[in-house]
């Protein structure tokens, strides 16, 4: 009987020993996903917006907001965030919602349909109070929201795909209820002034 009490007791100790055992900690805490979530090892310069969580990312680079192909696209995605910057420089404009490029000036972020679950962006030309341009950032939930539809959140999509040395995923909405923390929470990197 001794034996069989030991062996219940390492069990317990083991099911919350290690790494794992602390996030389901975390987990009945009701600690908030970022708390727990693998962040990349962020080389981009400043301003930059990525994603909190590095999901997989085969360098621990991150994923950010970019141009689809080489340089000026007038599609966007998420893609990995490139150390030396370039077409992943995207930042916010808290005063005019929107998500502007940092990299051609003048360009900023836009729903290519009306808000819905599955839209996609684009890169075009910034226009003051265009509706598909507008984004509210909420940062305690670190969610981008179109500013025609709160219960849609941008997110990178599930699945990942080769893109050279780097790798992508799609960006659009989705319902932000039922879309996972790690696809959905962004951080945003601002310039030094």
């Amino acid at each position: 009987m001794t034996m069989i009490a030991a062996r219940g007791a390492r069990g317990r100790r083991s099911r919350f020993g290690g790494r794992l055992g602390y996030l389901a900690l975390l987990l009945m805490l009701g600690l908030p996903a970022a708390a727990y979530a693998a962040p990349p090892d962020l080389q981009t310069p400043a301003p930059v917006i990525y994603l909190a969580d590095n999901l997989d990312e085969q360098d621990r680079l991150g994923w950010c907001i970019d141009t689809v192909g080489r340089g000026y696209g007038e599609r966007l995605h998420a893609h990995s965030c490139k150390p030396r910057g370039g077409d992943v420089q995207f930042r916010y404009d808290e005063a005019a919602r929107r998500i502007a490029s940092a990299t051609f000036k003048g360009k900023c972020a836009a729903l290519l349909k009306p808000a819905a679950a599955g839209v996609t962006l684009g890169l075009l030309d910034c226009a003051e109070n265009a509706a598909p341009q507008v984004f509210d950032y909420d940062a305690a939930s670190m969610e981008f929201r179109p500013g025609g539809d709160p219960t849609l959140c941008l997110v990178a999509g599930a699945a990942s795909r080769s893109a050279g040395p780097y790798m992508s995923r799609d960006l659009a909405l989705a319902p932000c209820a039922s879309t996972g923390a790690k696809f959905k929470q962004w951080r945003i990197r601002k310039a030094r002034p």
